[in-house]
């Protein structure tokens, strides 16, 4: 009979993979210098033991988590940034060679605008297709699941995205809604019916355009993957394994929209929680399957509409908690180590969502009052952040320093806290991002 695998056996395999580096090739990885093997491991570390609430052994530490600032940095357009991809690569790479965070997390934020252009993707505006060059893409919220589709998506959730919902916002997949109902290719008798409309001219332009998309998709990871390699050389890894969503996000954001599930709260509730329930194995293994295939075992997981205001505390309760709670277990119980985003404020959800095992996620805290945060979900679990976006923009040297410095004070002495800024930002001072970092590096010394 074979021994059953423990969490602390399952992260710990991924703990040991990043401390081990290799080649895609298998051999391992050579690193530039004994100086930078010996950095690269320290941050991992480092950073392991503030997620797992020690004690650390010498700084508390302290990363960047930008959204397009290393290429506004660089001089580029967003534009520039989705369309060459060897100037992305290269700019994200001179980024974190500058300002020398302890881990960095890749360069996969701008996308291939090239893709986006094939599929004709219309649930985005970005750089030359709705928004200016130099201006960030764009959601075009509106309701791209029904209202009567709930069954749909609860009994056949692939089906689903498969004949509606990405036929909606990817106008070269039209094709989709023509082929047919998969299960039901059994036996031989009448098979040659269920392939006719792969002969059909739109199922033919669908899956030309998904190869060509592919084909793109590979030009971009091919020019910008190698950089996490080389960056990992130089002594800075990256731990983000990939990302997934809380079951009341995914349809909230994309599916419903904001109006559409405010609606079916009131007019549909037994629906939008089976739908969340049906949703919960399906990101539990978007989570899992991009962790094992990467190798990293952060999975990023930003949460859109359960922050204050969005809906009631009792509404947070029922709808929003209760399956993303069942998401971040089950990523724990993989051997992942969940990383929610608590995006605007949260102050009146802290202790709901406390309810989680001790020393096993990483929470990004946004604007939330880092003092309340730390006496609730700072118990059991280590934050990231929350050096504010405005005062990197906005702000001097001296006040970051300040700001760095009061939150090492109140949430990082005793270990359980990774200093870095509380949301993505575009527009920053580099002298702004340089002091967040050096200041943690050097107050927050033991």
């Amino acid at each position: 009979m074979t021994e059953q695998l423990t969490y602390e056996d399952k992260v710990g395999a991924f703990w040991e993979g990043k401390l081990s580096p290799k080649l895609p090739d298998g051999n391992p990885l050579p690193f530039q210098s004994p100086e930078a093997e010996k950095a690269y491991k320290e941050s991992i570390n480092r950073i392991r033991d503030a997620i797992e609430m020690k004690k650390l052994p010498d700084r508390v530490p302290v990363t960047t988590f930008p959204g397009m600032f290393p290429w506004k940095n660089a001089g580029m357009t967003i534009e520039e940034a989705m369309y060459d991809y060897e100037k992305c690569g290269q700019a994200f790479q001179d980024f974190v060679l500058e300002f020398q965070p302890d881990i960095h997390w890749g360069a996969l934020a701008p996308g291939t605008g090239k893709m986006y252009e094939i599929l004709d993707y219309k649930l985005y505006a970005w750089p030359g297709h709705g928004v200016a060059s130099e201006h960030v893409y764009q959601c075009i919220e509106d309701e791209y699941m029904m209202a009567d589709e709930y069954d749909d998506l609860i009994h056949d959730p692939s089906g689903y995205f498969s004949s509606k919902y990405l036929p909606r916002v990817f106008g070269a997949l039209g094709g989709f809604p023509m082929l047919p109902f998969l299960p039901g290719i059994l036996e031989i008798y009448g098979l040659g019916l269920s392939f006719i409309p792969y002969g059909l001219p739109p199922v033919q332009e669908t899956y030309k355009a998904l190869f060509e998309a592919g084909a793109e998709a590979l030009k971009w990871i091919s020019a910008i993957g190698p950089v996490d390699g080389m960056l990992a050389a130089s002594g800075y890894p990256i731990l983000l394994g990939g990302f997934t969503k809380a079951p009341f996000d995914v349809i909230g954001d994309t599916l419903r929209g904001t109006k559409g599930i405010m609606l079916d709260i009131h007019r549909q509730p037994d629906k939008l929680l089976e739908a969340m329930d049906a949703l919960v194995p399906l990101m539990i293994g978007m989570g899992v399957g991009s962790a094992n295939v990467t190798g990293n075992p952060l999975i990023f997981i930003p949460l859109h509409k359960g922050a204050d205001g969005f809906v009631s505390d009792e509404q947070f309760k029922k709808f929003y908690w209760p399956t993303l709670r069942k998401v971040m277990l089950g990523l724990i119980e993989n051997g992942c180590i969940p990383f929610p985003a608590l995006e605007g404020y949260w102050n009146t959800r802290l202790e709901v969502i406390q309810d989680i095992p001790k020393g096993k996620t990483l929470w990004m805290v946004d604007q939330s009052d880092m003092v309340k945060v730390k006496e609730t979900l700072g118990q059991n679990a280590c934050l990231f952040g929350n050096v504010p976006s405005s005062t990197l923009s906005l702000g001097t040297p001296e006040e970051i320093e300040g700001y760095v410095k009061n939150l090492i004070d109140i949430a990082g002495k005793d270990g359980g806290l990774v200093v870095g800024n509380g949301a993505f930002f575009d527009e920053a001072k580099p002298e702004n991002v340089k002091a967040m970092i050096d200041t943690a590096k050097e107050y927050g010394a033991y």
